[in-house]
């Protein structure tokens, strides 16, 4: 006997689902997991199963649908109106990140509202406050304690306790072991571990009333109260339907948050990530949930593949399934070209990526669509140079260009030393970060009040920079240090203006041994190494300059002038590769693409992997590869791209697609009186309980419903 079959009774908008999104729009498993390619309409699929639900009978405020950013929640919004479900209908789902979704739960439990403080510059007053009780109350009693307060310590603080909330790190403080293992397990400092502690008792309050919440605070909280308080699960909604995107991004406190939705009765869950696509796990991120997590809490688990792209055509498809050793296609009806330039060292490198936006811009292709991705930040101090060199607008995005990045300040605070001209920085922000990056990097202990009483009085005042520094000099950390800094303040002070820049540099950084200070302040050694080498291509740019210390300050304000206009368009993106997910651009440009820089040797290669993959399949038009003309310097992704063996097979596929592209619409939409509704059923027409519309299902003679024709 064969079963009936079960059709879909959500027809969506605008497209025809594939086999693979019917799947998981009918699926009636517990628990549904979507394995996806990158751009493998994830967003949109998961609209799809919201769209079945509610056309079978489910209460759109039934359906909670979690994400991770802002900007998710509003493409799953989007996504949720393209498809065809109505507006009134679409607003009455629970679209949600995380965090909302936490804070909304913990007000229920805690009966009014927490003060939210989203920005690292409302939160850094509580790391300060944290920071000077571990110095009063543990100073004299540990050892090894770095006590910083300047902004970057504040940041990498900041950083590490959420890495630490989101992986439920401090969950595990086992009485046995000294505070000192603890945080050698963490792999983290001391201070870090005991500044973490000291600002989590500080946020909790001392009488179980949290006293404010920063970013994912409220989905570490509410983990936390789930964990240690079960009654607190009664609070949960009682949702029938939970949908989540991007689950790559998961880790152990949003995942316990789902653990305790799916145990709530009737609900089903549908999930989608791809595991390629895991390269936060300095947050917690891990392909562990997804392969394994689900399916450990619910082994009858369904799992379903996303192999097909909607966002570049097969020549990139089949490049990253022969990256990744995973099936990808593309039906899209276009060719995505992928060049390859080659270069013989970084400045040329630069310029090929020149060349390649020159040759975008000759095609009367926007530039606003052309985006550089970067492996790490150094690596923009020749492609700025290169392009502010070809008068090219650029706009740098989740990173500082690179004048304005701490190491660099703290040579152009030098240069300032020696030239007494900080006064001819136009901006008083960069005065301020200038006086800031000298005390951070000469490694004077100013106190957070201090700091700013000085970056205050210097901004206003740039004449005293040079009595003001060296009257500090008594604050320095160590004897080693003062004599240091102090040795290289009095060689610049004894410089001529016409010093060759370059050489006057070098000096500096010899003199204050300025790698090994990187290695003293930066918690991680991949960040000291990118600070080293930002140093050696600002070196580098005044040694190619032949300008004297003059000069180059000179031309320095022009850059600095030139970086800091803006254009509402006509500028390329400047931007590192890690804050690249979720985006795409018609033009992907990749440059540095050599062993050393792309894959990082002091990253996980594993990571680094799903990192290149991220980045290339950002591309939609065009990708653009820029390697060494060494053969052997080359980054080994590409020679795993096959791009020569996949071409034949891409380019019969783009034919293929091009074949289908006429195919007949999935439906055609009617405008039925409440009279004619038997009529229009009796002559085959469907009633879409979604879109509250009759319809006519494809490859139906559609000439008997002329008379309900919507009006052109």
């Amino acid at each position: 006997m064969t079963s009936k079959p079960n059709p879909a009774r959500f027809v969506p908008h605008g497209f025809v689902p594939t086999p693979e999104q019917l799947n998981i729009q009918l699926s009636q498993h517990r628990v549904t997991l979507i394995e996806a390619n990158a751009g493998a309409a994830k967003t949109t699929t998961l609209a799809l199963r919201v769209g079945e639900a509610i056309a079978r009978g489910m209460q759109p405020e039934q359906i909670l649908a979690l994400v991770f950013t802002s900007e998710a929640r509003e493409v799953m919004e989007k996504r949720l109106m393209e498809i065809g479900i109505p507006y009134a209908t679409s607003a009455q789902i629970h679209v949600r990140t995380f965090d909302q979704f936490a804070a909304e739960v913990l007000k229920t439990i805690e009966g009014s509202g927490v003060t939210q403080l989203m920005t690292p510059a409302a939160l850094k007053p509580h790391a300060l406050a944290a920071i000077e009780q571990v110095s009063e109350g543990y100073s004299g009693a540990m050892e090894f304690l770095e006590i910083n307060t300047h902004n970057i310590a504040i940041s990498q603080f900041l950083d590490s306790q959420l890495r630490l909330k989101a992986m439920m790190a401090l969950d595990h403080n086992d009485d046995d072991t000294t505070l000192q293992e603890r945080a050698e397990r963490l792999a983290i400092p001391l201070t870090d571990y005991l500044w973490t502690l000291e600002y989590e008792r500080m946020r909790q309050g001392n009488f179980e009333e949290v006293r404010f919440r920063g970013q994912f605070d409220a989905t570490y909280d509410l983990a936390c109260q789930l964990r240690e308080f079960p009654d607190s699960n009664e609070a949960l909604p009682r949702y029938r339907l939970v949908v989540g995107d991007e689950l790559h991004d998961l880790n152990e406190a949003s995942f316990r948050i789902l653990e305790a939705l799916l145990a709530i009765d009737d609900l089903f869950f549908v999930g989608a990530g791809d595991k390629d696509q895991v390269i936060y796990s300095s947050h917690g991120a891990d392909e562990s949930y997804l392969r394994h997590r689900f399916t450990d809490l619910h082994p009858g688990s369904a799992r379903y593949p996303l192999t097909m792209t909607y966002r570049h055509g097969p020549q990139l498809a089949y490049a990253m399934e022969a990256f990744k050793r995973k099936a990808v296609d593309s039906s899209l009806p276009v060719s995505t070209a992928i060049d390859q330039r080659h270069y013989h060292d970084h400045d040329d490198c630069a310029a090929q990526a020149v060349a390649a936006i020159r040759k975008w811009k000759t095609e009367k292709l926007p530039l606003e669509a052309c985006a550089i991705l970067l492996r790490d930040k150094h690596q923009s101090v020749a492609m700025e140079n290169a392009l502010m060199h070809a008068g090219i607008a650029y706009r740098t995005q989740g990173m500082q260009g690179y004048l304005q990045r701490e190491e660099v300040l703290f040579l152009r605070g030098m240069m300032a030393i020696a030239l007494k001209n900080l006064s001819a920085v136009q901006s008083v922000g960069v005065r301020k970060a200038i006086v800031e990056s000298l005390a951070i990097f000469g490694e004077i202990g100013f106190n957070a009040s201090d700091m700013d009483f000085a970056r205050n009085a210097i901004a206003q005042d740039p004449d005293i920079l040079n009595s003001f520094f060296s009257g500090q000099l008594q604050r320095s950390r160590s004897d080693q240090a003062r004599a240091r800094i102090a040795d290289a303040v009095s060689y610049m002070e004894s410089l001529h203006a016409d010093t060759p820049a370059s050489t006057a540099l070098e000096e500096v950084c010899q003199r204050v041994d300025l790698e090994a200070v990187a290695r003293r302040i930066y918690v991680h050694p991949h960040d000291a190494a990118v600070v080293a080498k930002s140093v050696q291509g600002f070196i580098e740019v005044a040694r190619k300059s032949a300008m004297n210390l003059r000069e180059f300050s000179e031309w320095i304000g022009a850059a600095d002038a030139f970086a800091s206009s803006r254009k509402s368009k006509g500028f390329v993106l400047l931007e590192c590769a890690v804050n690249s997910k979720g985006k795409e651009f018609d033009h992907v440009i990749l440059p540095f693409l050599e062993t050393g820089e792309f894959p990082s040797p002091l990253r996980d290669i594993k990571e680094e992997e799903n990192l290149f993959y991220v980045v290339a399949t950002r591309a939609k038009a065009r990708l653009t590869l820029i390697s060494p003309q060494d053969e052997s310097k080359r980054s080994p992704f590409i020679g795993r791209m096959e791009l020569a063996s996949t071409r034949s097979r891409a380019h019969a596929a783009v034919q293929r697609n091009l074949a289908q592209a006429s195919a007949a619409p999935s439906r055609l939409d009617l405008s039925v009186p409440y009279a004619d509704k038997d009529f229009v059923k009796a002559l085959g027409a469907k009633w879409d309980a979604t879109r509250k519309v009759w319809y006519v299902k494809a490859g139906l003679d559609i000439k008997p419903f002329e008379q309900w024709f919507p009006e052109k």
